[in-house]
């Protein structure tokens, strides 16, 4: 038995699955020159914005090891550093490449407006 499916399911499942992200305003682009970092929560989830190398990164602000926050955490090679225990965190993918995390962290998509700091959560 062969399981066929119209386009027009297709279609509705492709919708279905399309998420359109919401950005909401984080900081103005000023606050957050080139090598700082800037925390706030945003739908109560504590972000941090990461301005290095060029680039704006958004993590979720607290370590997947033991839930500490990580922004006063050093920044290096677009690695955070937790604070509490020394493990890091890739800024681009929120992948733990240093023990004792073993679990990424929250990435968001941050974007430039009028020279505002928008994250979608």
């Amino acid at each position: 038995m062969t399981n066929t499916t119209e386009p027009s399911d297709r279609l509705d499942v492709a919708e279905e699955q399309s998420v359109t992200l919401e950005f909401t305003r984080f900081c103005e682009l000023s606050a957050v020159p080139e090598g700082s970092k800037r925390a706030r929560k945003i739908n109560g989830t504590m972000v941090l914005v990461v301005h290095t190398k060029g680039k704006l990164y958004a993590v979720q602000n607290l370590c997947s090891h033991q839930d500490k926050f990580l922004h006063t955490g050093r920044v290096r090679n677009c690695r955070i550093t937790c604070p509490l225990h020394g493990a890091q965190f890739d800024l681009a993918t929120g992948k733990a490449t240093c023990l004792p995390a073993t679990k990424p962290i929250p990435t968001y998509e941050v974007r430039v407006v009028d020279d505002w700091v928008e994250v979608a959560v």
